[in-house]
C-alpha cells in the first residue's frame, strides 16, 4: 500500500498532447548498446515500462549521417531502414502505458564523422570538441546549410512519429547538441541572424521547434533538453542566461528538460554530487513558465522527490542512473515497498559503458542489459533446480549477491564469513572519503537477506576445505574476495619491485585497516582507477605530504571513464597533493624511491618516509585450490559442483562481483550449455548485392 505522501508522484500529468501516467520520468541515458544492439536495448526500457516509469526515452539518437560520434555507439535515425528497430523500442516503452521518447541530436561541433567522413558543421569554424581530442575542425554553416539542418529535422521528426514515439526530445545539453552551439557564445560567433544577441542565437532553436511541431502533429509531444550552465566562463552559456531564454520562450516547448553543464557536471558521481545537487541552477525557473520542467539529480529518495515538486522546483523527477540501478523504483514506492529500492549508489560504472564503446553493467543491478542478452529479470529468477543446499564462502559483494538471488530461487543457503560484518571490500571501501554511498551495495543485500527464512548467515566462520568437506552441502560458491599485493606487480611491475626492508611500505588493505601513514609518502599507483587517488585524499587530509606518482599522463586514468577524473585531479591540487605524471618508481629505497619517465627512463629519486603502493590486488583462492585438488572427494561427501567467484577467481571493479555472484546463482542446476554462447547477440545482416 502506498504510503500517502507519495501521492503526488503519481499524479498524471499532461506533456503537450500527451499525458504520464505519474512523475518518474526516465531521462534520456546511454547504454553501450545502441544500434549495435537494438534488441538488449529495447528489452532493457520495457522493463523500465513494467517497472512503473511514466515517462521513458532512449538514448542520444544521432538524426542525421552528417553529425555522428563514432567511436561511441549510440541510436541512430539516418534513414528509413533504421525505423523498424526503433520502433521496436518504441513498442517495448509502451508496453506497461509509459510514454516512448527519442532524443534527436545533431552534434555539431561535438561529432567528428569518424565513420560518415562527411566534415562537420558547426556554428562558428572551430575544432571538434571531444573526450578525445581528435584532429578534426567543423566549418562555419551557411545560411543553406541552415536550412539544410531545419529539413533533416523535419525528416527525423516525421521518421520518429512514424516509429510509434509519444514524444519528441531535442538535445540541446551537455555540450553535444547544435542548439546549444547556437546558444552559446563560446561556440556561437557569428554576427549574422544567428548569432550575436541572445534573441538571435535562439533562432534556430525557435525554427526547429516550430516547424518540428508542424512536422509531428498534435499527436506527439516536443520537448527541449538543454543546460542549465556550461560552466566554461564568461563566454560560456550561464545559468542567468539560460533563465533569460527560458523566459523569453516560455511556452515554446511542451517541456523544458533541464541538466546541468557539461557531462561530467551533470552526471558527477557520488564522491563528489549529492543528491539534488542540481536544485539551485534549477530553482525558480518552473515560475518562468507554464510548461512542466523535468530536472536531474541522481534521485533515489521518495521523500526528496516529493520536496522537489512541492516546493514547485520540478514537475517531473527525472532519473537515468537510478533507473538504471533499479527499473522497478515507482513501482516500489507505489507498492509501499520502499525498503526494497535498490538505490545508486552513484559510482558510474554505468557510464563506463558508453565510454568504452561496450555493454553498459551496474553495480546495483547486474541484470542491466542482460534483460534480452541473457534473459535475466531484475525481480525475477527462476525456480531452484534439483539440488537443495548451497554454502557460499565469504560475504563480500559477490557472495552477497549470490546469497540473495539463490535465496530467491528457493535454495537453503548458508553464508559463511571470517569477520564480524558483512560486505567484504565494500564495507571497508565506503568509508573512504567520498565513498560511503558505496555501502548501499551491502546495505540492500543485508536487508533482502534478512527477509529470507531459507537463507542463514554465520560470522567469525573462517573455513577450511575439511570444514567445507564436512558440512555436507551440495553446492559451494567460494567468494573469499582479494588483497592488495605488497611487492609493487602491476602493469609497470610484472614481477615483484625491488625493495629495501628498511622503508616502511603500505598497502591500501593497511590503509582501510585504520594505518595511515605521516610525513612524506610516496604514493605509487600502478591501479589507475579510483584507489589511488582516494588514498592520496585521505593521507592528505590527516596531514602528510603526499607525493602521487602514476605511469599513466592521469591521475586515476581509468576515472576519465566514469566522468570524474578532473575532480579528482582538482580535489587532489586542492589538498596540496604533488602529482607526478608519466613516471614510474623502479625501486624502494632506504629514504625514498627511485623512478624513472616511461618515455625517456630519465630517473629521479623522491625522499619519503613512507611509501603506499596502489598496484594490483592477489586473489583470496586457497581455499578453492585446496578443494579443486581434493576434487575426488566431492561426490564422496555430497557435493555435486564448487565454483570459486567474484574477486577470488580474478579481481575486478565491484559491478564485477555483483554479476560474478547473481551469474553464479542464475546458473546452478542449469543444463551444461557446453560450447554454445552464453548470452544473445544480433550478427550484422550481409546486404544484397
Amino acid at each position: 500500500m502506498r504510503d500517502p505522501r507519495y501521492d503526488v508522484l503519481f499524479e498524471p500529468m499532461k506533456i503537450g498532447p500527451v499525458t504520464a501516467k505519474n512523475r518518474f520520468y526516465q531521462v534520456p541515458h546511454c547504454n553501450g548498446g545502441g544500434y549495435r544492439d537494438p534488441s538488449a536495448a529495447a528489452e532493457m526500457r520495457r522493463m523500465k515500462s513494467e517497472g512503473g516509469w511514466g515517462v521513458i526515452f532512449t538514448e542520444q539518437t544521432e538524426m542525421h549521417h552528417t553529425s555522428e560520434i563514432t567511436p561511441f555507439i549510440e541510436l541512430r535515425l539516418w534513414e528509413d531502414a533504421d525505423i523498424p528497430a526503433l520502433a521496436k523500442m518504441a513498442d517495448a516503452m509502451r508496453s506497461h502505458g509509459a510514454l516512448a521518447g527519442i532524443q534527436l541530436a545533431y552534434s555539431g561541433i561535438n561529432g567528428p564523422n569518424l565513420y560518415t567522413r562527411e566534415v562537420p558543421r558547426g556554428p562558428t569554424a572551430l575544432p571538434i570538441r571531444t573526450f578525445t581530442n581528435d584532429p578534426v575542425q567543423a566549418r562555419a554553416m551557411d545560411k543553406q546549410d541552415i536550412r539544410d539542418l531545419r529539413r533533416w529535422h523535419r525528416n527525423a521528426f516525421k521518421r520518429a512519429k512514424q516509429a510509434g514515439f509519444d514524444l519528441v526530445c531535442l538535445y540541446g545539453a551537455h555540450g553535444f547538441g547544435i542548439i546549444q552551439h547556437f546558444l552559446s557564445t563560446a561556440t556561437n560567433q557569428r554576427t549574422d541572424e544567428y548569432g550575436g544577441s541572445l534573441e538571435n542565437r535562439s533562432r534556430l532553436m525557435r525554427e526547429l521547434i516550430e516547424e518540428g511541431r508542424d512536422a509531428i502533429g498534435d499527436t506527439c509531444g516536443l520537448t527541449l533538453r538543454i543546460s542549465l550552465d556550461e560552466m566554461i566562463g564568461a563566454l560560456g552559456f550561464a545559468n542567468s542566461e539560460v533563465r533569460d531564454m527560458i523566459e523569453m520562450h516560455a511556452d515554446l516547448p511542451d517541456l523544458w528538460d533541464l541538466a546541468h553543464g557539461a557531462w561530467e557536471d551533470c552526471s558527477g558521481p557520488s564522491r563528489f554530487k549529492e543528491e539534488a545537487a542540481q536544485e539551485s541552477l534549477v530553482a525558480g525557473i518552473r515560475k518562468l513558465t507554464s510548461k512542466p520542467v523535468v530536472g536531474v539529480g541522481r534521485f533515489t529518495s521518495p521523500d526528496v522527490m516529493v520536496r522537489m515538486i512541492k516546493s514547485g522546483t520540478l514537475d517531473f523527477i527525472g532519473c537515468a542512473r537510478p533507473s538504471i540501478a533499479d527499473p522497478f523504483l515507482p513501482k516500489k514506492v507505489e507498492e509501499g515497498r520502499i525498503e526494497d529500492i535498490r538505490e545508486c549508489i552513484g559510482c558510474n560504472i554505468c557510464i563506463t559503458g558508453d565510454m568504452t564503446m561496450s555493454i553498459s553493467r551496474c553495480t546495483q543491478n547486474p541484470t542491466f542489459m542482460e534483460e534480452w542478452r541473457k534473459g535475466w529479470h531484475p525481480e525475477r529468477m527462476q525456480a531452484k533446480g534439483a539440488s537443495e543446499s548451497v554454502l557460499v564462502v565469504g560475504a563480500g559483494p559477490a557472495g552477497l549477491e549470490a546469497a540473495r538471488a539463490l535465496g530467491l530461487r528457493g535454495y537453503q543457503v548458508a553464508l559463511a564469513e571470517a569477520g564480524t560484518e558483512l560486505g567484504g571490500r565494500v564495507a571497508r571501501e565506503c568509508r573512504l572519503p567520498g565513498l560511503y554511498a558505496w555501502g548501499r551495495v551491502r546495505d540492500y543485500r543485508q536487508y533482502q537477506l534478512g527477509q529470507m527464512q531459507n537463507v542463514e548467515i554465520y560470522f567469525d566462520s573462517r573455513l577450511s576445505a575439511d570444514d567445507i568437506l564436512a558440512f555436507g552441502f551440495q553446492n559451494v560458491a567460494i567468494a573469499t574476495g582479494s588483497t592488495w599485493r605488497r611487492d609493487g606487480v602491476a602493469r609497470a611491475h610484472v614481477v615483484p619491485m625491488p625493495m629495501d626492508a628498511a622503508m616502511p611500505v603500505y598497502t591500501p588493505d593497511d590503509l582501510m585497516d585504520g594505518t595511515v601513514p605521516g610525513g612524506n609518502v610516496v604514493l605509487f599507483d600502478d591501479d589507475h582507477y579510483y584507489m589511488g587517488g582516494v588514498l592520496a585524499e585521505l593521507m592528505a587530509r590527516q596531514g602528510a605530504k603526499v607525493t602521487l606518482v602514476t605511469p599513466s599522463a592521469y591521475v586515476s586514468d581509468w576515472t576519465r571513464n566514469t566522468l570524474e577524473q578532473g575532480a579528482i585531479h582538482r580535489r587532489l591540487a586542492e589538498l596540496g597533493v604533488e602529482i607526478v605524471l608519466n613516471r614510474a618508481v623502479t625501486r624502494i629505497a632506504a629514504g625514498g624511491v627511485a623512478t624513472a619517465c616511461v618515455y625517456t627512463g630519465a630517473e629521479h629519486d623522491i625522499a619519503a618516509d613512507a611509501v603506499v603502493l596502489a598496484a594490483s590486488r592477489q586473489q583470496n583462492d586457497g581455499i578453492w585450490q585446496d578443494l579443486k585438488a581434493r576434487s575426488d572427494e566431492w561426490a564422496d561427501n555430497g557435493i555435486r559442483s564448487i565454483k570459486v567467484i567474484g574477486d577470488a577467481e580474478a579481481p575486478g571493479p565491484i559491478a564485477w562481483a555483483t554479476y560474478a555472484g547473481h551469474r553464479f546463482a542464475r546458473e546452478l542446476d542449469e543444463p551444461d550449455i557446453g560450447d554454445a554462447l552464453p548470452f544473445r547477440r544480433e550478427v550484422t545482416a550481409l546486404a544484397a548485392e
